[in-house]
Order: structure tokens, then C-alpha cells, then sequence
């Protein structure tokens, strides 16, 4: 568009480049470089444009509008005529370059012509424009140059445009997002921290995404409007007048409630009127309110040393519903006619304080006096309006005579075999003068069936005529002028010393029977030769007809509605429940990101997030929602557990729990030759329990390797990604062929699925071995750098992958078994899971590896179940011992020590015993 001469440098400066004015098909004039030496060979014309400042872009676009003529409309070109130049470029921190130095050029690409002209098309004054646009990544310098080669084409440069990409600025979540140039890479995205607007405070803190084409991405965390605002248009406006906002958090103004006002805008919380109040634990939504007036009917009834009070509730509370009775105030007139408080022996019940009740007990009073109540009424807001003790009212009552209280305790002064001695204090209430005391006692093995009582005027007495050796039970009473009051609770005393026999139990049996059952293991070692997997396999077709209520997997792509699947299989979780932190990587629909999942009454979990991609197509999303329908089925600890799905707002989410670790093969690249060997096998036996869940609800993988194996804190690993994984049908020889013919993994697939695409789960058991071979070489690459057709050739060919560095030979022995040519041959997960749990359980049996020879322990199951059923015996002699109280500590260590030895030595009997193989 500059309307004047560019004067770019051109190489040669004459014969070249040269820059021409010509008309448009509008007959407008505009400015072009052109070159047409077709008819000369080896041409190597090259324009360069001025110095272009980057101006911060790290990866810039060029558009080239261009029109080139058609070779063969050239008359008497020879093969020197081109049709296409190339494009350079060259990064610069100055424009000082008054030359052009071609070896400092960078090629971008060499451009071609979609539609070339002949001269008629010239006459007839129809331009055919070629537009192309290249990108270059520019971030070494703080500018460049763009260079055009022509190599023999007669073509007219029409248009250069140079320019880069951003996201724009955008408020979200009334946060503000500055203009921001994309990153270098296509893929790259560029995180970008908000700030909040005016008047708003930074609720979590806000993050989104610049990806690659200039867009924002995955909007995380925002802001609030600041207390007395709300959200008006992405902006944060002031409460009017007559309305209010309190937090932050809430979702905007509201109108003042009653009994209250605010006359200026942006009010946090409204006035009460003039004789309203508010405490200050109502919250500001709650209306003003007043204090109570007294309680009213304030009526007594006395009983003995007890008096029941009862009122009527007052008859104004206010506008709350939080009216109580504070205190129950009393005092007691003396001789002296002072008003004293009660005492802290006087009950109330259910209480003295914070009443909510309009009735009361009050018990332990004394006998004859005078006692004044008064009952308070009291809200939340008495306190802050000063009302205090003004609503309450009193009555005054007069107690009677009554009852002594009960004796609180007793002591026996002389005790022998056949009489007591005993004595107590004086009541702690008498309520008048004690005329006599009765005392009530009874053997304890008869316990009331059976008693005598004894009446004294003093507090003591002596018991004659008692049994020797016995314990008895006593209980005292006292009685005045108002009768007996209860008795005391009860004290036991025995007439013997306290000396008990103590018969001691013989046990002679018990450990004559777990020393025989030692000896009779020295007779139980034996060498068992096992077949191959014939036998566990016929074992596991008879287990499987022995439990026809297995699960069954249903493949979601039956049903005709997609959304029926979902929700059949998979939990509805509200969005307002998650929480996204971050990206963590890109999937196939969409991001891929980690957060939090707050579902109420649980605890608060980490989970990845799978989202879908905005202008998805009907089949992505069925294709994104089936995985969801399929681990929607499952539930099994190594079996990565789908947590819910999100389909009732946009974007679509499948939440799934979060692995910590990541992918098992980059997991164990990372933490190369850092694992026992024992470990490993603990993750290769969790791999195969996980498929032997699978295979057990007819259900086949068909991508089963160590990247789609995920690992969490715990090293537990999880089998996931059902993206390709298909079912079978109902007969269990059946093979499932993929309806479309989507890329197979080569190195992990059985033959017969790569040539035939049958796939059963032994082909998944094929898949298998090469998990356990990447594991144990630490995510090495199987086949290394071999082609597909080099891997697909030797197999057929029979070569197998060798055993890793250190691999124990029972574990390169099973990849071998996984990658047998026949699929009957294979064994079954069944198998496999029971084969790595008999190497758990004997880990001496991993210790060799290529090169050594093979020692085996002969020992068998019913040597195993003798030795658990000795220590079994052992803990429940010990136990019965230490019931019965017949031994001491240290003798049943004894003989725990015993046994212990006896079972070491026929552990050395068996070391002695190995034989080769």
C-alpha cells in the first residue's frame, strides 16, 4: 500500500528485480517488483525488504500476493522457465545491511502458483492473484529482513504483508486480560495472569490461556465485586441507594431489609431505624429488631425443699425467635434479713442459665426459708439496646419441711471373720434434727433377695453374726420429724482379709499339641511339577461357569442415543463443583487439565479434566462421551475410576481421579534403574489384575501398553484410556473387527490383530509381555528403532525381544508365553496374576537372571498352610494364657521363642533340600 518507490535491494541491481507501476483490473495503479527471465538459464535473482522492527512478536506470518505466467504460454522457452521462487528471511538487531550477503538467508519455503496467467489472460485484463502466507519464527533479534529468490519464473510481486498474532484484550470473570502476542511454537500456549477491575478484590487468582491462533483459553479462577458493588457489564457498580452488598461473594445488591435503610450508594450493610437494633451475630440480610418485654404469669408451686416454677412467654419478642431466659436470679432471706444468693448445692433443672423452656426445677433447697426468683427475658439485641435486666419479674415462696438428704459415705473402723464395725457422718442437708438412723445390708452374692436392717441413735454400729469370708453390702438412711430420706448408695465390705486363692490351670496339652504339629512339618516337603497352563486354564473356564453373575460390559455404541449411555453409566456432576488449577497437556477433543472436585458430604478430591473442544461435530462428541460410558462400567482399584461427567453446560468434561505420576513408561524413564525388582512386579501384577477385571467382563483393550498405564503417589497403576478398546460377543472364541479402519500400534498388537484385525483378549495378553518387557527395561522403546514393516516382517519370521539388562529369567520366560505365535497357547490374566503373586510370595525365585543356573525350593502348599496354622496355635495359646492369667509375660515369650526355632530350623532342613533344575 505505500503509494511512493520502495527502493528494496535487488541482487543483480540490474536484469533483476526491477519495480514496476501497473493498473489493476480496476484500473488503479499500484507498485510491483517484477522478473522475467525465463529465456536465460541459471538465474538467481534475489529482493530484499527494509528492516522490519519484530516489535515483541516471537513468530510472524507473511502473506504474498503474486501473479506468475504460465510456461508454456512462453513461445521458445526452453527447460530454464521456473514456476515458483523461494522465500528467506534474516533476523537483524539493525538495519545496517546495504547489501544483500545470501549465505546469512534462512529458507522459509519455496512457493508455488495455484493459477498461472498467459498473456490472453493480460489482454483480457483478468488478474489471477495467488495469495500464500508463510510463518517464520523470529526471537533471536530485534528485527529481520525477508528475502525472494526467483530462480527462472516471470512472476510480479503484488503484495507483501507482514504481521504477527494476539489475543486480544478481553475482561473475564471481571478480570482483565492485556493484549498479548501468542508464542513461538503453533502448539505453545502463553499463560497470562488478570487483574482485577475497579472496585473488586481477586477471588482466586485469575489465569487464561493465548493460544497459537490468537484466541483465550480455559478461563481459571476471577474476581469478586468489592463489598457495596456488583457486577454490571464486566465492570463493578456502586449499590444504589435503598439496597446494600456485605461480601464480597455475593451475587449482588440487595434491597435493605425491614426496619433498616442506607441513603448513599455503595452500602456494605443498612441502618437500623430509631429503636431497632441488630446484634452482632445476625447477619447484615436479617431485619432490625427490638428486645423483649418481661416474661408474664410468673407462677410457683412448692413441694417440700423443691419448688416449680412456670411462666408465660412475654408478649412482644421483638420480631426473633432467639428469645431465652439468661439467668434464674434467686436469693434466700436469713436470720439477719439479708438478701443472700443461692448457694451452688441448689439445682435447677433443666438449668439456671440460658434457658429456653418457660418451666423449671429447683431442688436442694433448705427447709424453712424464704427464697425470691426472678426470671430475665432476654434476646440477641438486649444487650446492644441497653434493655438489660429491665424485662423480668419476681415471686417470692417459703419452703416446707422435708426428708434428710442421703449419707454420702461410710467406713469400716474393725473388721473380723465374723462382725464389722462401721460408721458415717451427718447428712450434708439434715433439714432439721436427726432423730435416728437405719442401717440395711445383705450378702452380695444374694444381693436384696435377702436383708436385715439395724436402726441406731448415734452414727456408728456394730454388725455381729456375719458369715467369715463373705462381702456384704451396706446402706444407710437417716429419718427426722418429715420422715426417712433415701438411702445412701451402696458400700461393700468383706469380712475376710482380702486374701483370694488362686487356682492355677495345667497347659501341657496345649503345648504338647503345637510341639506336634512342628514335627509333623518336617514330613511335608515335596517337589510338584505343574503343566504349563492347560490345567490353571481349564480351572478358570470352570470358575467362570461357576459364577454366572459376572458383569457384563455394554459397548455404549448400541445405543442409538448417546446421552442415554451417559447417563446410564456415568455420574452428573454440577460445574460449580469443580475447580481448575491448570492445563497439564492437550488431548484429542480438547485440553487436558488437573483441579479439585468439591462433592458435598466428602471430602475434597484431585481429579483430571478432559474438555471438549468448542464446534465440536455430533460424532466428536458421541466419540468423546463413549469413553466416558466405558469406565462409567468399571470399578476396580487398578482401573483408572471416572468420577462424573459434565454435559448439562458447555464445555463438555469427563472428571476422572488424578494420577500423580503420569504415563508408567515416561514415569519409569525418569526413574531409570531406582526400583527393586520386587517393585516392578508389583506394578506388572496390578497391570494384570486390572485386565483380568477386563477380560473377566468380556471386554478387549486393544491398546494395552505402558503409556496408557497411569501411576499415582502410591506406585499404584491403573489401566486407562479406552479410546480404541472394543467388546466381544457372547461366544467366548469370537474376535471383534473395528469398524473403521483407524491406525493400529504396531509394536504392542498380536499378529493375527495386525494381519486379520481380529482382536480377543489374547491379543491383549500379547500387548501385555510388552508391557512387562518395557517396564523391566525402564520404558525403553520395544523394537527399538526398527520400522513397522521390519517388526511386523520378524515377527512372522519368529524373533522375539530379548530379555532387559537384569531381568530375572520366571519374567522374560512369561513375555515369552504372552508372545506365543498361537493364541490358545497364551496364557490367560487369570494365569498371569497367579503366576506373579507364587514371585511375590517366593522372591529368592527372582534372583536369577541370564547366565545363572536354576535352584528351586521344593516345598508346597501343605508345608506353607502347617507353618501358619503353628503360629495360629501360638497366638491363640498365648492369648487363652493370658486370659486365664496363669503364666507370666516372659513364659509366654518362652514359648513363642520355641516355636520360632523350630520352624528357622526346618527353613535350614529346606535350604539343604534345593535341587537343580
Amino acid at each position: 500500500t505505500v503509494p511512493g518507490e520502495l527502493k528494496w535491494a535487488a541482487s543483480p541491481s540490474e536484469g533483476g528485480w526491477e519495480e514496476v507501476s501497473i493498473m489493476d483490473e480496476k484500473n488503479i495503479p499500484i507498485r510491483t517488483y517484477q522478473v522475467c527471465n525465463v529465456l536465460e538459464p541459471n538465474q538467481n535473482n534475489w529482493l530484499r525488504t527494509d528492516w522490519i522492527p519484530r516489535s515483541g512478536a516471537q513468530r510472524v506470518y507473511v502473506e504474498v500476493k503474486f501473479t506468475l505466467r504460465d510456461c508454456n504460454s512462453l513461445p521458445g522457452v526452453t527447460g530454464t522457465c521456473k514456476e515458483t521462487f523461494n522465500l528467506y528471511y534474516h533476523e537483524s538487531n539493525e538495519d545496517r545491511e546495504s547489501y544483500i550477503k545470501e549465505s546469512s538467508f534462512i529458507k522459509v519455503d519455496t512457493v508455488a502458483a495455484d493459477e498461472s496467467f498467459t498473456q490472453v489472460d493480460v489482454g483480457d485484463r483478468i488478474m489471477k492473484l495467488n495469495t500464500e502466507v508463510r510463518d517464520v519464527k523470529v526471537t533471536t533479534r530485534k528485527g529481520f529482513y525477508l528475502a525472494f529468490q526467483d530462480v527462472g519464473a516471470c512472476i510480479a510481486l503484488v503484495s507483501v504483508r507482514v504481521f504477527y498474532k494476539t489475543c486480544p484484550l478481553t475482561i473475564r470473570n471481571l478480570a482483565t486480560f492485556p493484549d498479548t502476542i501468542t508464542g513461538a511454537d503453533t502448539s505453545s500456549l502463553v499463560e497470562v495472569r488478570g487483574s482485577c477491575v475497579n472496585q473488586s478484590e481477586e477471588r482466586e487468582e485469575p489465569k487464561m490461556y493465548c493460544g497459537a491462533d490468537g484466541e483465550w483459553l480455559v478461563p481459571i479462577g476471577g474476581c469478586f465485586c468489592s463489598p457495596g458493588y456488583e457486577e454490571k457489564g464486566g465492570a463493578c457498580k456502586a449499590c444504589s441507594a435503598g439496597f446494600y452488598k456485605a461480601k464480597s461473594s455475593d451475587a449482588g445488591c440487595f434491597k435493605c431489609p425491614p426496619h433498616s435503610h442506607s441513603v448513599r450508594d455503595g452500602a456494605t450493610v443498612c441502618d437500623c431505624h430509631s429503636g431497632f437494633f441488630r446484634a452482632d451475630s445476625d447477619p447484615p440480610s436479617m431485619a432490625c429488631t427490638q428486645p423483649p418485654s418481661a416474661p408474664q404469669q410468673l407462677i410457683s408451686v412448692v413441694n417440700e425443699t423443691s419448688v416449680v416454677l412456670e411462666w408465660a412467654p412475654p408478649r412482644r419478642l421483638g420480631g426473633r425467635s432467639d428469645t431465652n431466659y439468661p439467668r434464674m436470679g434467686s436469693g434466700s432471706i436469713s436470720s439477719s434479713q439479708l438478701c443472700l444468693p443461692c448457694g451452688s448445692d441448689v439445682l435447677f433443672s433443666p438449668g439456671q442459665t440460658g434457658l429456653k423452656t418457660s418451666r423449671v426445677v429447683v431442688s436442694e433447697l433448705r427447709a424453712h426459708t424464704h427464697y425470691t426468683f426472678i426470671v430475665h427475658a432476654r434476646n440477641g439485641v438486649s444487650q446492644a439496646s441497653g434493655a438489660g435486666a429491665a424485662q423480668s419479674v419476681s415471686v417470692s415462696v417459703t419452703t416446707n419441711q422435708a426428708a434428710p438428704s442421703p449419707v454420702s459415705s461410710i467406713l469400716a473402723i474393725d473388721v473380723t471373720r465374723h462382725s464389722l464395725s462401721l460408721s458415717w457422718q451427718q447428712p450434708d442437708r439434715p433439714n432439721g434434727v436427726i432423730l435416728e438412723y437405719e442401717v440395711k445390708f445383705y450378702e452380695k452374692d444374694q444381693k436384696e433377695r435377702s436383708y436385715r436392717i439395724m436402726r441406731t441413735f448415734s452414727r456408728s454400729v456394730d454388725v455381729t453374726g456375719l458369715n467369715p469370708l463373705t462381702v456384704y453390702v451396706f446402706h444407710v438412711r437417716a429419718r427426722t420429724a418429715a420422715g426417712y430420706g433415701e438411702f445412701s448408695a451402696p458400700f461393700e465390705f468383706s469380712t475376710n482379709s482380702g486374701i483370694h486363692a488362686v487356682k492355677f490351670k495345667i497347659i501341657a496339652r496345649m503345648l504338647s499339641l503345637v510341639f506336634f504339629i512342628c514335627v509333623l512339618n518336617l514330613h511335608h516337603l515335596c517337589l510338584i511339577r505343574r503343566s504349563k497352563y492347560s490345567k490353571t486354564k481349564q480351572d478358570s473356564e470352570e470358575e467362570k461357569h461357576l459364577n454366572p453373575g459376572v458383569k457384563i460390559y455394554v459397548d455404549p455404541f448400541t445405543y442409538e442415543d448417546p446421552d442415554q449411555a451417559i447417563h446410564e453409566f456415568a455420574k452428573e456432576i454440577d460445574v460449580s463443583s469443580i475447580h481448575i488449577e491448570k492445563v497439564i497437556g492437550m488431548g484429542e477433543f480438547g485440553e487436558v487439565c488437573s483441579g479439585r472436585l468439591r462433592v458435598q458430604g466428602k471430602r475434597e478430591i484431585y481429579v483430571a479434566i478432559k474438555s471438549l473442544k468448542a464446534g465440536y461435530s455430533d460424532k466428536q462428541r458421541r466419540d468423546f462421551l463413549s469413553e466416558a460410558s466405558i469406565m462409567g462400567q468399571f470399578d476396580h482399584p487398578n482401573i483408572i475410576r471416572l468420577e462424573g461427567v459434565v454435559t448439562r453446560c458447555k464445555p463438555l468434561m469427563i472428571i476422572t481421579e488424578y494420577m500423580e505420576n503420569g504415563s508408567l513408561d515416561a514415569f519409569l524413564r525418569k526413574h531409570d534403574g531406582q526400583f527393586t525388582v520386587i517393585q516392578l512386579v508389583g506394578m506388572l501384577r496390578g497391570i494384570a489384575s486390572g485386565m483380568k477385571y477386563l477380560s473377566d467382563m468380556s471386554y478387549v483393550h486393544r491398546d494395552l501398553a505402558a503409556r496408557n498405564i497411569l501411576v499415582n503417589s502410591n506406585l499404584v497403576c491403573k489401566v486407562s484410556d479406552f479410546g480404541l478398546s472394543r467388546v466381544l460377543e457372547d461366544d467366548p472364541e469370537a474376535a471383534y473387527t473395528t469398524r473403521v479402519r483407524r491406525k493400529i500400534p504396531i509394536r504392542w498388537t498380536a499378529p493375527e490383530a495386525i494381519t486379520y484385525r481380529k482382536f480377543t483378549t489374547a491379543s491383549d495378553v500379547w500387548s501385555y509381555g510388552i508391557v512387562m518387557w518395557e517396564v523391566v527395561s525402564y520404558g525403553e522403546r520395544p523394537y527399538w528403532d526398527m520400522n513397522n514393516q521390519d517388526v511386523i516382517k520378524a515377527i512372522e519370521e519368529g524373533y522375539r525381544l530379548p530379555a532387559p539388562m537384569d531381568c530375572p529369567v520366571v519374567l522374560h520366560q512369561l513375555m515369552l508365553d504372552c508372545w506365543e505365535r498361537e493364541r490358545a497357547e497364551r496364557p490367560t490374566f487369570s494365569q498371569i496374576l497367579n503366576m506373579l503373586d507364587k514371585l511375590i510370595r517366593n522372591p529368592g525365585t527372582l534372583r536369577r537372571t541370564g547366565g545363572d543356573s536354576t535352584w528351586v525350593y521344593p516345598l508346597n502348599t501343605a508345608w506353607c498352610a502347617s507353618v501358619c496354622l503353628n503360629i495360629y496355635l501360638c497366638l491363640c495359646t498365648r492369648r487363652e494364657m493370658d486370659r486365664l492369667g496363669i503364666i507370666t509375660p516372659s513364659h509366654q515369650n518362652i514359648l513363642i521363642a520355641s516355636v520360632q526355632q523350630e520352624v528357622l530350623s526346618q527353613m535350614q532342613h529346606m535350604q539343604h533340600s534345593m535341587v537343580p533344575v
